[in-house]
């Protein structure tokens, strides 16, 4: 018998399970307390149930862990970059950054992504499988076991594509959130996507009050069709148009990733077309100098034509911030250690 992801499993399903099994309701709170307030791995390990309910769950249940394959830390501002290897030996990355107002760790919700992003590393082997609701939990609670410390705030912006995930998602979303587990609060979590509509829609009526964040990295379609194929499906104006229904649902400002590429979409001319697109529209301009990824070649510009970018956008009306990058000495930026990590065991068989 197949077993089950029982970290995947909300309470009420936990309660329906247990009462099969001839246990009583308080049975379920305190094993979803063990895994979701303590973050146990282990049955064993609960140890106010019965020992031959602990058995039994064994013999029916596993425990999504993730193990830390490798440990970066900055030297320049303790940002640590993890590689997390699930049960079937796949890796993904987590970055726990560190600010004034609390921990933020950025995770994966796929092993790899299909989505083919010109300038992104997660893109490049392609899409592995994507991650359970308990995997994306467990990044989390690897991360808290391993620092000692609460994350406070999570951003989906890892590898892979949050929405191509979607029911995954939606359900660590809300075990995430759910009283007696961890309980954050998602207008503490962020999701980015690259610009899947129809799901944008969906999501939308979830009313989650959660930041939605769209990687939209051009101001037209024919640079974006270059540099990111989902464009292809949905165009730029399909895109705006359905934030702009989000918003109108949920009341949440969209924050807008824009990663600044050196001659590809960097001039004034797109700040100027930029910012006329966004016109009318509560939303933050994230810039982001891009990151050198030897097989894509592409650069960015110097720090101050960043800047200019950044100063036109503010004059004509939108808000607007490079971001700050942390974790340089490690290369904090998603997919390159995993990518690392992938090389050096080919060359090891």
């Amino acid at each position: 018998m197949e077993k089950q992801d029982i970290k995947s499993l909300f309470l009420e399903e936990l309660e329906e399970q247990l009462a099969a099994l001839n246990q009583p309701k308080f049975r379920a709170k305190q094993i979803f307390s063990w895994l979701h307030e303590k973050q146990v791995t282990s049955f064993e390990d609960m140890t106010n149930l019965p020992a031959a309910l602990r058995q039994s769950l064994k013999q029916q249940y596993y425990i999504a862990a993730a193990q830390i394959a490798r440990r970066l830390q900055s030297q320049l501002d303790g940002t640590v970059k993890y590689l997390f290897r699930f049960n079937d030996g796949n890796c993904v990355e987590a970055v726990l950054m560190k600010y004034k107002y609390g921990n933020s760790l950025c995770i994966s919700t796929q092993v790899g992504c299909r989505m083919g992003c010109k300038f992104c590393a997660s893109t490049l082997g392609g899409l592995v499988r994507s991650l359970t609701a308990s995997e994306m939990l467990e990044e989390i609670y690897a991360a808290t076991r391993d620092s000692g410390q609460r994350v406070s705030n999570v951003v989906l912006m890892g590898i892979g594509e949050p929405l191509d995930n979607y029911d995954n998602v939606l359900r660590f979303l809300k075990l995430l959130s759910m009283p007696g587990g961890y309980q954050l609060s998602l207008r503490h979590l962020s999701l980015s996507t690259c610009g899947v509509v129809d799901k944008i829609y969906q999501l939308a009526q979830e009313d989650l009050g959660l930041t939605l964040s769209i990687s939209l990295h051009a101001p037209n379609n024919e640079i974006r069709s270059q540099t990111m194929p989902v464009n292809q499906r949905w165009n730029v104006e399909e895109l705006v148009e359905a934030c702009r229904a989000y918003f109108a649902k949920t009341g949440r400002r969209i924050s807008f990733e824009y990663a600044l590429i050196e001659g590809v979409n960097d001039e004034p001319c797109h700040a100027r077309e930029l910012a006329q697109r966004l016109r009318g529209m509560p939303a933050h301009v994230n810039l982001i100098p891009v990151n050198p990824v030897k097989e894509r070649g592409f650069t960015r510009g110097p720090r101050k034509k960043i800047e200019a970018f950044q100063a036109q956008l503010e004059k004509l009306g939108v808000n607007a911030t490079i971001r700050r990058e942390l974790g340089a000495d490690i290369n904090a930026a998603c997919g390159q250690l995993r990518r690392e990590q992938a090389q050096e065991e080919e060359r090891r068989c």
